[in-house]
């Protein structure tokens, strides 16, 4: 059975898009091949995401940030834009792939102190979380313990 593709679309690619693929890589893995990119990528994935992941397990720090048009001409399953500006930047994928969209606030413009911001982070990676399994699951492609499945 081969994996199926799905492109995190955000318009950094330095937090949302690379922490839902971190996820996806790590708890589906098995069936899914994630990949993350922006539509004006950043150059670098930011410290806060990378210790984010980290303290779930996940590490992150080798993610470099992609451009979508490494992606253009990529056979995909599913794209997910993870911000509203990608959504807005980008409302027509032009490449292969059903496109969802679910919205998170930037990390990365968050205030505060460091453990403030640091909070910021831990909601979004948990949202991300949260909301992309239970859209992978409501497309009957996610199993009840976090495992892909096919669908028909």
């Amino acid at each position: 059975m081969s994996k199926k593709r799905i492109l995190f679309l955000c318009t950094g690619n330095s937090c949302r898009s690379q922490m839902a693929e971190g996820l996806v890589d790590h708890f589906l893995g098995e069936r899914w091949e994630p990949f993350s990119a922006g539509t004006e990528p950043s150059g670098y994935v930011h410290p806060l995401a990378i210790k984010a992941m980290a303290e779930l397990g996940i590490d992150i720090s080798d993610h470099r940030s992609k451009s979508v048009e490494e992606f253009r001409d990529a056979e995909l399953d599913l794209v997910i834009t993870v911000c509203d500006d990608a959504a807005e930047n980008c409302p027509l994928w032009l490449g292969s792939g059903n496109v969802h969209h679910l919205g998170f606030p930037d990390p990365a413009a968050a205030t505060g102190s460091k453990e403030e911001r640091m909070e910021v982070f831990r909601r979004v990676r948990d949202g991300l979380r949260r909301q992309v399994f239970a859209y992978l699951e409501e497309r009957a492609e996610v199993g009840g313990k976090g495992e892909a499945r096919e669908t028909a």
